[in-house]
Parts: structure tokens; sequence; C-alpha cells
């Protein structure tokens, strides 16, 4: 498929600033998620959840009369297998991960039992009777507790914590040690998070024993994946088995993965009369979805006297928690931070090890960015440390390394096309558009007496969107993904209806996919219905993550409207008696140089009388199935800026501007993205400055509501500045890169940078995330020279 290398003319095709088609129904009140459905007959489910981090299960007892609303492990084990997820690394741990646990339990939150009523209050009342008798055993909490050599075991029958550990090196990092001027070791770290979308996830399953099908309504991401793997796990053939994932309210990952709740209400469907439904509640949210992040890195880097970045060794930790989630696995983090660690720069020497642990914690799961801000925060903070050694601006040090558009393409040091762009112009635009120098007076004129202090950071990125097969494959996953369909029709009032595989759940893509359908046909969107997330009615897709949809599903969607395209114009040269090759499409008609006819006129002809259009073979659609040439990716990349005020005397940090100079390629929906950019950079806000799921020594998380989990809103989120340098890809249609996660990457990185900029007189360091005002604080008391030894050995006692 041909790259279109500018944005189109169309007044309603790529390029153009469309308002979201999605906006009208829901700000109307007309959305329609798992919770609003009424079934008839539909009886509500609640879970009975393991309040022990990790514990033999003795027993799981349930009174005579509640017997048949009660689901435990054994009853539900000859309807539904335990779900695997497996990976081709070598030595890759498994660890099954169970429907309802039977012999332990192995965080605060898994599912045990599950009871039935006809509400939702009625079943938690069941639940609560149910008893469950937990012995309690050590919990494996953190990154030291796992890898301690007398550590307990999540799982018994491992050796250790680990479930796997991958290693590399390209060059040689020990001769550039030695050819140094200036090398810098630091340990980062970045703390667990909920991903916390604004629905929660829902399961509704319904069995018709007429039809003998299943049909399963769930907020997932990914309905194909899940359809496939019910039935694998309940034994049945997959055309007996529809899911439907209806509106959404936000996934940013959580939702892409198959759960125990999915597996579980579709195997119970089958043996009862009834449907069933389960709605997430928040604490539940905030303890049995996917957590992410997690993440200690070690990392050494080397660099000469000019600034020429010449070595970087890295190990990484990531906390994996209890099981690996299917289709991911627990090293999905660990093998993408080795391989984002590099970045933009022109690094030839690296060598890095990585390990993925168990623990007593929630699985870990994707969640927005899937470790590249962990990774960005790790190069990102080097960078300007070695920068503040060789007494150089940050933003020059990063000038100075970065792949230049010349390099282009580029394969880094991990073995990753960087496709096109330039990398250097980013970071001197974002120092253009916040003003750097201006910012840089106003912090020099700030008096020795004041109590504030003002610091400019950078944060600067590579994210590898919409990979194919073969960069899944290299991660160890078992199954790989790199493929989306699109099924475009038109009918018989000249109208168009097209079916994708991907799932919409906020991005905009009804809109969006929508203007590369007006693309090639020239029509109002309002004449374009797009169909996604119910697998009956769409052909087959992988669904919504990794900043795919629009690369992916985007080029589906171009391959069967330019088929249709095609054979629209052979019936326009039947109608018209011209050749096909002189007309085009424009305004709702084919276009000819003897006259014109419009698609509803055209339609009719064909659908109605197809003997008036001989020659013409029957049917009025295309389906289409994309595979991008080059698998490895599109690669976005941005650089972020931002400008702190941070108060001496409680270590708040207040944001005073924020630019983004970001390059994703052809922009199809400049405010679509704009959008995306703007949520991204709000959660990167609340990573870097507030977010954490904190445990106790004992496994329990203590910030499971949103008392003690706080969100950034309106008053952490500044206005932001955002300009765009659409950079065309040569391997994808029109030339997209994927937008989704970019915003949120370098946020952290941006924001740490400033904080150590603003804190420098008095050698202050911020390695972790989030940066609170009590680890601001405690960080600027550490590094004060007239601290006294027993104040020191209290503040890393608080730390």
């Amino acid at each position: 498929m041909s790259t279109e290398k500018a944005v189109s003319a169309r007044r309603n095709g790529v390029g153009a600033r469309a308002a979201r088609r999605e906006d009208s129904r829901h700000l109307a009140g007309r959305g329609c998620f798992v919770a609003d459905m009424r079934l008839p007959g539909l009886r509500e489910v609640a879970f009975v959840r393991s309040q022990a981090a990790h514990g033999r299960l003795r027993a799981v007892t349930v009174p005579g009369a509640d017997r048949e609303a009660v689901w435990t492990a054994a009853r539900l084990a000859p309807f539904a297998e335990p779900l695997t997820a497996t990976s081709t690394l070598d030595g890759f741990r498994a660890a099954p991960l169970p429907n309802l646990a039977a012999d332990k339990v192995r965080y605060v939150g898994e599912p045990i039992a599950l009871a039935i009523a006809a509400s939702r209050a009625e079943a938690e009342d069941v639940a609560g009777r149910v008893g469950v008798d937990i012995e309690p055993l050590p919990a494996v909490v953190g990154f030291d507790s796992a890898l301690a050599p007398d550590a307990p075991t999540v799982h018994d029958d491992w050796p250790d914590n680990i479930y796997a550990t991958t290693s590399g090196e390209v060059g040689d990092v020990d001769a550039a040690a030695r050819e140094a001027a200036v090398s810098v070791t630091r340990e980062y770290t970045m703390h667990r998070q909920a991903v916390v979308p604004l629905e929660t996830r829902g399961v509704m399953a319904q069995y018709n024993r007429s039809a003998d099908e299943l049909t399963v309504w769930s907020s997932t991401q990914t309905p194909h994946m899940i359809r496939d793997m019910i039935a694998l796990q309940l034994g049945m053939e997959a055309r007996r088995v529809r899911v439907i994932a209806p509106d959404m309210g936000g996934g940013f990952g959580a939702k892409c993965s198959v759960y125990p709740e999915e597996i579980t209400l579709a195997a119970i469907a089958t043996q009862v009369d009834h449907p069933v439904r389960w709605v997430e509640d928040r604490w539940e949210a905030q303890v049995s979805s996917t957590q992410a992040r997690d993440h200690r890195h070690r990392v050494t880097a080397h660099a000469a006297a000019d600034g020429t970045l010449l070595g970087v060794e890295a190990d990484i930790l990531v906390n994996g928690g209890a099981y690996s989630v299917h289709p991911w696995t627990a090293t999905m983090d660990a093998t993408m931070a080795s391989a984002m660690i590099p970045g933009p720069y022109r690094l030839r020497n690296y060598r890095f090890r990585t390990r993925s642990l168990a623990s007593n914690k929630t699985p870990s799961g994707p969640y927005r960015g899937v470790a590249r801000p962990a990774a960005a925060f790790t190069i990102e903070r080097t960078i300007d440390e070695l920068a503040h050694a060789l007494g150089m601006e940050p933003y020059e040090m990063r000038i100075r390394n970065m792949v230049r558009s010349e390099d282009m393409p580029y394969v880094s040091v991990a073995n990753k096309v960087y496709d096109s762009g330039d990398y250097p112009e980013a970071v001197r635009r974002a120092t253009a558009l916040i003003g750097h120098d201006k910012w840089r007076e106003r912090q020099r004129a700030l008096p020795a007496a004041a109590r504030t202090r003002i610091g400019i950071g950078y944060g600067s990125f590579t994210e590898q969107t919409a990979h194919g097969c073969i960069e899944w494959a290299a991660r160890g996953l078992a199954v790989t993904i790199g493929t989306e369909g699109a099924r475009l029709a038109m009918d018989a009032t000249g109208s168009f209806s097209l079916g994708v595989g991907i799932k919409s759940h906020g991005q905009g893509s009804e809109t969006t996919l929508s203007q590369v359908v007006s693309e090639v046909f020239d029509v109002d969107l309002d004449h374009i219905t797009v169909s996604h997330g119910d697998t009956a009615m769409t052909p087959r897709g992988d669904g919504t993550f990794a900043s795919r949809t629009m690369v992916m599903a985007g080029g589906a969607t171009h391959g069967a409207a330019l088929a249709l395209a095609e054979k629209v114009k052979r019936i326009g040269a039947v109608l018209l008696d011209e050749p096909a090759e002189n007309l085009i499409l424009r305004d709702h008609a084919v276009v000819g140089r003897k006259g014109s006819v419009t698609y509803a006129r055209l339609a009719k002809e064909f659908l109605f009388t197809p003997d008036h259009v001989p020659g013409i073979e029957a049917g009025l659609e295309a389906t289409y199935y994309y595979r991008p040439d080059v698998q490895t990716g599109a690669f976005t990349y941005a650089t972020q800026v931002a400008v702190v005020e941070v108060d001496l005397d409680t270590g708040a940090v207040g944001i005073l501007d924020y630019g983004a100079v970001e390059d994703c390629g052809t922009v199809v929906n400049p405010l679509i993205v704009d959008g995306q950019i703007t949520g991204g950079i709000a959660q990167g806000i609340g990573n870097a400055l507030l977010e954490e799921i904190v445990h106790d020594a004992d496994g329990q998380p203590k910030s499971t509501s949103f008392l003690d989990y706080l969100l950034p809103g309106a008053t952490e989120v500044p206005q932001l500045k955002i300009e765009h340098m659409a950079t065309p890809s040569p391997h994808t249609a029109f030339g997209i890169k994927g937008a989704g996660e970019g915003g949120a990457i370098p946020v952290p990185a941006a924001l740490a940078n400033a904080v150590r900029d603003a804190l420098r007189e008095y050698g202050t360091e911020v390695n972790e995330t989030p940066m609170t005002p009590e680890r601001v604080w405690t960080a600027l008391q550490l590094s004060r020279p007239d601290a006294e030894p027993e104040e020191q050995a209290a503040l890393e006692v608080t730390r």
C-alpha cells in the first residue's frame, strides 16, 4: 500500500479537525455501558476476595441455605480451566492464574468464591456469609524481599521468585568506561500504580440454549481475544461464543488482559437458566484489576568530555505481582524497558539484565506507556546527571547525542528501526516553546533568601507503536499480534458501514476511521457508521492497545476503502459510459467528464437492478486485512519540557509551564491527537507527583480509595503548549504513527529533571516517583551538608 505524503485536502478526510462523533451520545447520556444493560431474569454477582496477601486456603464454607447461590473453585472446576500465560523466553516460569483460588491465595483481592442474587446488595450479603479459613504465610512485597536468599516463594514449586531473566550486550561497555571523562551511577524507582479508568470493569453473560450460543458482554479492549480464550478455557467451539464490548469508559491497558471474572461468569452462565452480571466496585478495581509500573533500575552511563554518550549499563527489576496475565506475561515490562532505555540516542555500547519478579501483589499488566515511562525516566534522568557533571545545559547534551534526520532509518542498539523524524529539532522547538532563556533569567533572579526555587526539566523519548508479529515474538509472547481487519459496505442509499476488529474506548476511533473512509470517498462523516466491539459483526482483530489503532485499523480501513472504491468506479464507468480511469470520487458522487452519478443512485441501480450493470460481480463491500511491511513498528517521538516551582519548606512541586513537541507522523485529526496528548500528560503528572499503591510489610494495600490514592485534577494539570512536527512514516498508510501513549511517557522524567534543576544548589536528587512533598522534602534534608548523622539516619528511615 502506498504511503500518502501530504495531508489531504478533503474536507472530512485525513488531517481535518473534525469534532468527535461519539461525544454527542455520551454528552446526552445515551451511552450504553455494561452497568446500564438490562436482560430478563438478570442476576448480579459479588465476589468473595482474599483479604490476605499470602496464605494457605484451608477451607471455604458455605451455609446450607446459600449453596445454590455460591460458586467455589471446586464447584467451578468441571466447567472452566485456569488460564496459563506462556512465553518462549528461555527459563520462563509459568504461573497458572486460577479462576477461583483453590489451594493458596497470593494477593489481596484474589477471587475465592462468588455469590449470585437478585441485586448486588443481596449478592454481597450472601458473599459475606461465606466462611474463608486462610493460614497466613509471610508475604513477598518489594524488590529486596523477593530477591532475599531466604525469601518465601510465591509459587511453591519455584526455587526463587523470578519469572524470567534476560540479558544482552552490544558493543563494548567496559571500553566505553575506560574512555569516559565522566561516569555516573544512579538507582531509580517508579512505584506501583493503579490504572483507574473512569468506568470499572464489568462482565455479563447469557447462554441461549435454543441457539446454543454463549454471549458475553465485557468492558474489554480485546473482544476477539476474549472470545477465543473463553472458548478454549470452557472447551467450546469459538463459533458458539459471541463477545460484545459495548460503550466503554476508558481502559488504558487494564482491560486488554484476560481476567478470571470473564472466564468464570461465562462458565457459570452455561450452567444456570438466567444471565449473570458482575460490575467491579472501586475497591475491587484498586486491588483486582491489573496494576502497573513498579520498576527499579540501576544504571551506569559514561560520556566523553564533549558530552558524547559512550555507553550505558542497566540492571532492570520489575515487580510483576502474583501471576502472569494472558497474553502479555509478567515479563512484558522488563523486556520493553531494556529495549527502550537507549531512547532516541546514538548509543553503540549497551549492556542490560532484566529480572521479572513474582510477589504477593496484584498481577501487573499493560498501562499507558508500558514500561516506557520507567525507561525514559532512567535514561533522561541520567542524561541530565551527565550534563550536570560536564557543566552542560541538559538540552544541549540531548541534541548532541540524538539520532538525526539524516541517520534515518536508524537501527538502534536494541535493534529497533527508527523510521523517520528529526529528534534534535524536537528539542530545539521545545526550548523555544516554553522560552527556556527567559525562565533561566527568572531562575537566576530569585533571591537567595526566597523559600521557593524554579527548575527546568526535559524529557525525550521514542515510542514504538503498532508493532507487528515479529516484535511480539521477540519479546517471548506465545500469542503474536500484528494484523487488523476491516469490512466496508455501501448500502442501497449510498451510505457506508465500516466494521473493524479494534475496540474504541475513548480514542475517538469512530471519527478518525470515518475520516479514512471519507479520504477515499469524499463523504460527510454522518453518512458513515463504524461498528466495533462485537465478534459476530466485525472481522477478526487483535484489539486496541500499544498505540496501534490508527496504524493498523486505519491501514485496514484504507485497504478496504480502496478496494470498494475501485469497484464503485467500475460500476460508475458502466452507468456513465466512461472509462473507469477517467472517474474520480468527489462530494458523494462518481464524477466523470460527461457527468456524474451520486452514490445513492449508483448503489440503488447496482443492488436493485444488477441487470443494468452487466459484467460486474455481485456485492458492494470489501474486506481487507492489514499487516505492516516493517514489523518493528512506527516510531513516534517527542520532547516535553516542564518548568516547576519547589517549596523548600514543604517539598511541594507546582508546575509553572509545560510544553510538548511531538511527532506522530501524519496527524489524522488534530483535535483528537491534542486530546490524546493532553490526557497522557495528565496521567503522567499523576505518575510523577501523586499516584501510588502503597503496601505494608504484610502485603496489605493501603491506598484503595480516592481518599488516599490521589489523582490529578484541574488544579494539577497546567495549560499545555503543544506543537506538532508530523514527519510521515515511510511504512504505513498515510504515514501515520501511533499517538495514544506518547503523552504519558516522558512526564515523570521531565518533572524530575525540573525538580533536580530547581534544587541543584543543594545537591538534591529525586530518583523515585511519585515525587510527593514528603519525598522531595526528605531528599532536600538528606542533601544538606549541615545535617547531623542522627538526623540523616532518621530521614533515611522515613524515606
